[in-house]
């Protein structure tokens, strides 16, 4: 019997216009009336993921920044953490910015950026369709390095790095893969995502990684709300479809994987459900809770 199931958002409870459907909402909301902790494991801020769980009824916790912290929805705290550090932040800026590559810092409440495009694009186009209290917070900044040396903001969560041109993403990567203390994602297809103009979808397509501190992961995350809850690792479920969800869908007892998936994941799922735009997370919930 599955206890605990961690899914993940982008690409995999959501849509690709960014929505959860009616359909998923029910059988989520099923599957919690029948005690099952749903935990959602994505790289967004906190903000961004209280307002989902929100719009699902969860009531319990969630994962932020990838694994970079858990946080305890009914007592509105965090619980487990592990920011990246100032230093490290302020390196990877200057690379960054050095080589005019496009790049956003998370914190724990927003995203930092210097200008709307690829992913800070997609969640701001989002954010128009949203009330106020369920948009991702956004601020543009000027001078990312000034602002993040003088800021008090210690609450890191991870950077995102993305450029059309493979060679020039490629090239940055091996340069930030250099510095000491930190964690590399190891993304190797590009991202796709849609946005909605009109009448008209426009398909947004980059290369991006996301850096963080060492032993930031949704799977170490996971084990930490294990031993919160007293669970052992044969009751849980994961959901997921990018690298990011790895290794919880290799180490959870039962993982699954969704339609079009980057093939490392799919590699070592248990099992592959549908894509996210025809509801693969309630049908997964369906086949293996209800």
């Amino acid at each position: 019997m599955y206890k605990l199931v961690a899914i993940d958002l982008d690409g995999t409870m959501l849509n690709h216009y960014g929505e959860i459907t009616p359909k998923t909402k029910e059988v989520v909301k099923k599957c919690i009336d029948n005690g099952i902790e749903i935990v959602l494991a994505s790289g967004r801020p906190i903000d961004s993921i209280k307002a989902i769980a929100k719009e699902l009824g969860i009531e319990g916790y969630f994962i932020a920044g990838n694994g970079a912290l858990v946080y305890d929805i009914k007592n509105d705290q965090t619980v487990y953490k592990n920011y990246m550090k100032k230093e490290k932040v302020l390196e990877i800026i200057k690379i960054c910015e050095e080589n005019s590559i496009a790049y956003n810092v998370y914190t724990d409440k927003t995203i930092l950026t210097k200008s709307l495009k690829f992913n800070v694009l997609y969640y701001y186009k989002e954010n128009l369709k949203k009330e106020e209290e369920k948009k991702t917070n956004i601020s543009i900044v000027e001078n990312m390095y000034d602002y993040v040396k003088n800021s008090e903001e210690q609450d890191f969560l991870k950077i995102t790095i993305c450029d059309e041109n493979s060679s020039i993403f490629n090239s940055i990567i091996k340069k930030i893969k250099e510095i000491n203390e930190i964690e590399v994602l190891e993304v190797s297809h590009m991202s796709r995502k849609i946005i909605q103009q009109g009448t008209e979808e426009i398909p947004v397509e980059y290369f991006y990684t996301e850096i963080s501190a060492n032993h930031v992961d949704k799977w170490d995350a996971i084990q930490f709300l294990m031993k919160k809850l007293e669970l052992k690792s044969e009751e849980i479920m994961a959901i997921g479809d990018n690298i990011n969800d790895k290794k919880m869908i290799e180490n959870a007892k039962l993982g699954i994987a969704m339609k079009g998936s980057t093939p490392n994941v799919i590699n070592v799922a248990d099992d592959v459900t549908e894509t996210n735009d025809n509801e693969g997370v309630a049908k997964a919930l369906e086949k293996y809770l209800l």
